[in-house]
């Protein structure tokens, strides 16, 4: 396990125990949106703003450019699905933890969607992965949400504890899901789990205060950090908006405080 600690702390700032990171995998997903096209100069921008870490995928690796090493953490993502997809809930592995320790990653991330038809193969290639990164010393982010044909609230506190639980339960050493909407609900989902807890960004919003309040919020009810992707690289000023964000994290400004030029 003294691999794994040692990576930790280049994805976790020591001081506060916290991490801000930036998934930028969505071209998988999505395409090249907004803030995805020049990968390198949206990467330096986000290590200008003081971020701890990206997510990316294993292609993507060689074009993100020095800052990725020097000043932030690569967590490389190794698994995907498309929106044009039948099913875009259904995440494949698409890469190996051995394929992404080659390529110099810090940690891997694996995405799980509970409540999905086929959790049950998204669950499985969890529990390999986790045991592979253990025999690595390679920590494990887990993005683990609850979606569905079934699921009627994405952020439902009982859900949202699940998924979080889940995370834990199968190995992972982070786990990314869905802020609640509240302090008191998302308290309860960090109660829940042993590990450190980091909340997801959610589609582009018009407001950055909306996203920094959330910020404060989940940081004030126990989170550990957060992941943000598209209300960051998409923002028109990414440094601006990633460094509002560590400020929070970081150093506990308020959401106001934070955004001050």
């Amino acid at each position: 396990m003294v691999g794994k600690a040692i990576r930790l702390r280049r994805i976790f700032d020591q001081e506060s125990g916290r991490t801000v990171i930036v998934p930028m995998d969505h071209g998988v997903s999505i395409g090249p949106g907004k803030g995805l096209t020049d990968m390198k100069a949206t990467v330096d921008k986000i290590a200008e703003g003081g971020a701890s870490a990206i997510v990316i995928h294993k292609g993507l690796v060689p074009y993100v450019g020095p800052s990725v090493g020097s000043k932030l953490g690569l967590i490389v993502h190794i698994s995907a699905s498309t929106s044009r997809s039948p099913d875009p809930n259904h995440k494949v592995l698409v890469a190996s933890a051995d394929s992404a320790l080659a390529l110099g990653a810090d940690a891997v991330s694996i995405h799980t969607n509970l409540g999905a038809d086929d959790e049950d193969e998204m669950i499985s290639d969890f529990g390999a992965v986790s045991d592979r990164c253990k025999e690595l010393g390679l920590p494990l982010l887990a993005m683990v949400y609850p979606r569905g044909k079934n699921i009627q609230n994405s952020f439902d506190v009982e859900l949202v504890k699940h998924c979080a639980r889940v995370a834990a339960e199968l190995g992972a050493d982070v786990v990314k899901t869905n802020y609640t909407g509240s302090i008191d609900s998302f308290k309860e989902v960090v109660r829940g789990t042993p590990i450190p807890v980091v909340i997801a960004g959610g589609p582009k919003v018009k407001s950055d205060m909306d996203v920094l309040r959330m910020v404060q919020d989940s940081i004030q009810a126990g989170a550990k950090g957060v992941s943000i992707g598209r209300n960051v690289f998409e923002h028109d000023d990414i440094a601006h908006m990633t460094r509002s964000i560590a400020k929070i994290v970081f150093k506990g400004m308020s959401a106001e405080e934070a955004y001050r030029r």
